[in-house]
């Protein structure tokens, strides 16, 4: 029997990769899309989509009420993936969310929801296998290599800065790295915001330039040595593989989990 899918956001260059994987997918079907500008219209009539009959809502709530769905795929921007989020956990349906930018408080409320609800939510800052690899390399670098410093560049339309990828490796290197302030102690920014932002002494660098997807760069320095873990996504095909994981396994779940890494392990 096939998994019934929603994907939020069929336009964006996340969102048709998507839609193409879903429909390429024998054990997955495409029963509704959400989009803001497109509303009684089929995936058919938006250009650069697959011929599928398959309609288009713009109100999530009724999309909910009107088509039996097992998964939602939201792609968007943070603000609309919390909202599809919740409703979708309301509706007994289960989210797979790749909406980066969630606050500490808005992923505590989506999970409270999935634990009193009793069904599975993931929510992934990075979907590529070969990143959540980088992010676990780089936890464990962390224990033997405490200097270290993260550089992340995405695409000049990307809204949140650091990205979630660049908060979560640092979250993740703070449950094997020493607290530590690093560089000189008198250190100063002739310019404010060159040292990047920082958290528990780890500082973090945002790149936003055309032509980017996404990549990032985990440098640790120590005597005499520099070691870097280093990821990058030339493409947004490189996010399918764990996107199609995550349908599979959000299936048997009964909680909300962040983080690919969790269903690899």
């Amino acid at each position: 029997m096939s998994i019934k899918v929603i994907i939020a956001g069929p336009r964006g260059k996340m969102g048709s990769e998507a839609v193409n994987m879903v429909n390429n997918e024998e054990s997955f079907e495409l029963v509704a899309c959400l989009d803001r500008k497109n509303h009684g219209k089929k995936v058919k009539d938006i250009d650069n989509l697959p011929d599928l009959y398959v309609p288009i809502f713009e109100d999530p709530e009724v999309c909910f009420q009107e088509v039996a769905a097992d998964v939602l795929i939201d792609l968007t921007a943070p603000d609309a993936g919390f909202l599809h989020t919740k409703l979708a956990l309301q509706y007994n349906i289960r989210p797979v969310v790749g909406t980066s930018g969630f606050s500490a408080e808005q992923i505590k409320t989506l999970s409270d929801l999935s634990g009193t609800n009793n069904i599975g939510c993931i929510i992934a800052p990075n979907f590529a296998v070969g990143a959540v690899l980088m992010m676990q390399f780089a936890k464990t670098a962390a224990k033997y290599l405490p200097d270290v410093e993260i550089i992340e560049k995405h695409h000049d339309q990307k809204l949140d800065a650091p990205s979630g990828s660049a908060v979560k490796t640092a979250d993740m290197i703070k449950e094997t790295r020493e607290s530590k302030q690093q560089g000189h102690p008198d250190e100063r920014e002739i310019m404010n915001g060159a040292r990047g932002a920082e958290t528990d002494g780890i500082r973090i660098h945002s790149v936003r330039l055309p032509g980017l997807v996404a990549h990032q760069e985990v440098i640790y320095g120590g005597p005499g040595q520099t070691l870097t873990i280093k990821h990058d996504s030339y493409n947004r095909q490189s996010f399918m593989d764990g996107v199609k994981l995550s349908v599979n396994e959000v299936i048997n779940l009964n909680k909300l989990v962040y983080g690919l890494e969790k269903i690899l392990e």
